[in-house]
C-alpha cells in the first residue's frame, strides 16, 4: 500500500489533503491486512518531507513502525510512481494499492501503470468541507495533467534517462 503526499503548509504541519491522505491509507492499510504501508513524499515547500510527516501520523495513530516504509525524496506524482516502483521492484512485491485524493487517482494509477507497476487504487473521497465546485475544478486540473503525461510518455519524453537507467519501458 502506498500513501501519496500532499502539501506541508508550514514546516512540520500537515496540510488537509495530506491528512485526509494519510487518514484513508491508514483505514485502507488495516482493513485490507496490508503487510507494509509505503509513504512517499519529498520536500516540496517546507521541510521536513511529506513522508515523515506522515509516518509522525500513522505513529500517532497506532501503525506499527515496522510496517512503514519510507519514500522521501518525489516531489510529483511521476517521481512517487518512479521511487516507489524501485521499492516495490527490490522488495518483490507483486501488487499494490495506491491511496491518494479520488480526483487524483485516475492520474496517479496511469503513471504507476505506464511504469510497469502492477495497481490498484483507493480514492479519498470529497470531504464535507470541501465544495463540490472544488473538487471539480481540481478534477478537471488534474485531467489536464494526466492529458500532459500521456503526452509526455507517448513522445517518450517523461524523464527518458531516469526510465531508461532502471529498464522500464514506459511507451
Amino acid at each position: 500500500m502506498i500513501v501519496l503526499g500532499a502539501a506541508v503548509i508550514a514546516p512540520g504541519v500537515p496540510g488537509p489533503a495530506l491528512i485526509r491522505r494519510l487518514e484513508h491509507g491508514v483505514a485502507t492499510f488495516r482493513r485490507t491486512g496490508a503487510a507494509y504501508l509505503v509513504l512517499s513524499g519529498g520536500v516540496v515547500a517546507h521541510p521536513p518531507a511529506e513522508a515523515e510527516v506522515m509516518r509522525r501520523l500513522a505513529l500517532q495513530r497506532g501503525v506499527d513502525e515496522a510496517a512503514l516504509v519510507m519514500e522521501d525524496r518525489a516531489r510529483n506524482t511521476f517521481e512517487n510512481a518512479l521511487y516507489c516502483g524501485r521499492i516495490v521492484r527490490d522488495e518483490g512485491w507483486q501488487r499494490l494499492i495506491v491511496v491518494t485524493d479520488a480526483w487524483h487517482l485516475r492520474r496517479a494509477l496511469y503513471v504507476f501503470r505506464r511504469l510497469g507497476l502492477t495497481a490498484g487504487g483507493a480514492g479519498v473521497p470529497r470531504p464535507a468541507q470541501v465544495s463540490r465546485r472544488q473538487w471539480l475544478r481540481l478534477a478537471v486540473e488534474d485531467g489536464v495533467r494526466h492529458a500532459w503525461s500521456a503526452y509526455l510518455f507517448w513522445r517518450g519524453r517523461h524523464r527518458p534517462r531516469v526510465v531508461a537507467e532502471w529498464g522500464i519501458d514506459s511507451r
